[in-house]
């Protein structure tokens, strides 16, 4: 006999563990279904702990550069070991926070491999090889996606490197290869080249961070050749030999020009494949595109009572996007359930910010000033620089700027894109700014505090229409 639940989620990842929370919060009977850890790959392999590592990098750093503040630090050094340790550890605190949610929310944790069998059905198989029956009238599928591996050379953990590998390093690279620039190339990228490794990056588009505004891609280059990184844009590994001393690699730039070179590691970052593979999906006839699942705006898939979200949907593939689409599964089903009193919305994928650790940070919401005008706006750029702001000076971090783009015609803000210092926390209030559909004049009529960083954006809009101040 099935245990029974309105709602089971199938992976606990930071859309699946929240879309739990919410439903249970909501008063349905839920469970949720993980094969490795509460919390999935944000928590415990991706977002949080490489954080703790990049924070280590920055530390370590300052103490490089202890003089530039009057101090002094003779000799820094680091032990890779104790750095992998704290970084991990940050991870087991987050998995048993999620842990202590799920027994508050009175959510059913069930550990396994679950597939769903049919309408509203799924089994869990266990460690122990039993099964577990579990049925409900709806699912959510949050199974989240896993590194892509180069289809000519894949990850063997020892010299070539997804970034679960790159998290917990045996050894420090000497001569790293990182292929691929977008957030999670870059972000080791720069960890790596902060603690002494030397760096070169590969990437097949014509910049960096592709996905950010060209202004940005351009500081960003800039930024890291001078920290000393090697950046190849417009450039392809066409093959990729391991060996017990490195890789070998061929590496055709942008001339057109051919050359093998060697490297100690290299870490692959060249985008995600979406965990749908053996779920039970085909059999229920869940349509998908590239192997990501379709959906909704309010995360419906074609099939009455299947849900999904997160990764294992469309980009933009970020932990908070999944954490809303959670939220908005679980208060539409709990409307479907016959709730009234929940009104969930569509998530706009134009007002979800993005966010790179690197070092200088980088962090953007909304349209790029392309996109903007290819989208046929006419539009109104006003950009300022760290230079001139009081408290970048004050922290020694004056490289970046921030940028904004408005609709000339409606004041309507279209799209921010920040580097520098912090700017992944600033990017928040441009994010608010675009959710209540904010104008020109209600960030101009905004006091913000001084000194703080947050005066760039301030700065950023008044330069937009013709009123900067401090330059």
């Amino acid at each position: 006999m099935a245990d029974n639940y309105d709602v089971i989620v199938l992976g606990s990842g930071p859309g699946g563990y929240v879309a739990a929370i919410r439903a249970a919060q909501l008063g349905l009977k839920t469970a949720i279904v993980e094969r490795e850890n509460l919390g999935g790959i944000c928590l415990n392999w991706g977002c949080i702990p490489t954080k703790a590592l990049l924070r280590t990098a920055e530390v370590f750093h300052y103490m490089q550069h202890a003089d530039a503040y009057g101090l002094s630090n003779e000799k820094p050094s680091f032990d890779l070991a104790k750095v992998v340790a704290r970084s991990r550890a940050v991870a087991k605190q987050l998995n048993q926070g999620v842990t202590h949610l799920m027994k508050k929310n009175k959510i059913t944790v069930v550990m396994g491999e679950g597939k769903l069998t049919g309408k509203g059905k799924l089994s869990v198989a266990g460690a122990d090889g039993k099964a577990t029956e579990l049925a409900a009238k709806h699912i959510i599928v949050a199974t989240g996606a896993r590194a892509r591996d180069l289809p000519f050379a894949k990850a063997d953990g020892k010299k070539i490197w997804t970034y679960r590998h790159a998290m917990t390093p045996a050894e420090m690279p000497t001569e790293l290869l990182v292929i691929g620039s977008g957030a999670i190339g870059i972000e080791f990228a720069s960890f790596y080249a902060d603690l002494g490794a030397k760096v070169t990056v590969v990437e097949m588009l014509d910049r960096v961070v592709p996905v950010e505004d060209a202004e940005v891609s351009a500081q960003l280059a800039k930024s890291l050749q001078k920290q000393g990184l090697t950046i190849l844009t417009g450039a392809g590994v066409e093959s990729l030999t391991a060996d017990t001393k490195g890789v070998a690699a061929k590496i055709k730039t942008s001339d057109g020009k051919t050359a093998e070179q060697r490297f100690s590691h290299c870490i692959v970052a060249v985008g995600i494949v979406p965990n749908t593979e053996n779920i039970g999906l085909e059999a229920l006839g869940v349509k998908t595109t590239k192997g990501h699942i379709d959906t909704d705006p309010m995360c419906r898939t074609n099939v009455p009572g299947v849900w999904a979200i997160g990764d294992v949907t469309a980009p933009p593939w970020l932990a908070h996007k999944a954490s809303h689409e959670g939220v908005t599964a679980a208060e539409a089903i709990a409307q479907e359930l016959g709730n009234k009193d929940v009104h969930p919305h569509a998530t706009d994928p134009k007002n979800i910010p993005g966010c790179t650790y690197c070092r200088p940070q980088v962090a953007s919401v909304g349209l790029t000033e392309a996109k903007a005008k290819e989208a046929g706006y006419e539009v109104k750029v006003g950009k300022f620089p760290a230079i001139g702001n009081g408290k970048a000076i004050a922290l020694g971090e004056v490289e970046g700027f921030v940028k904004t783009v408005f609709d000339a015609k409606t004041g309507e803000l279209l799209g921010a894109h920040m580097i520098g210092a912090e700017v992944t926390e600033l990017i928040q209030g441009y994010t608010v700014g675009k959710t209540a559909e904010l104008v020109e004049t209600d960030f101009i009529q905004t006091v913000f505090p001084h000194p703080t960083l947050s005066e760039m954006m301030h700065e950023s809009v008044l330069a937009a229409f013709g009123r900067v101040i401090h330059i």
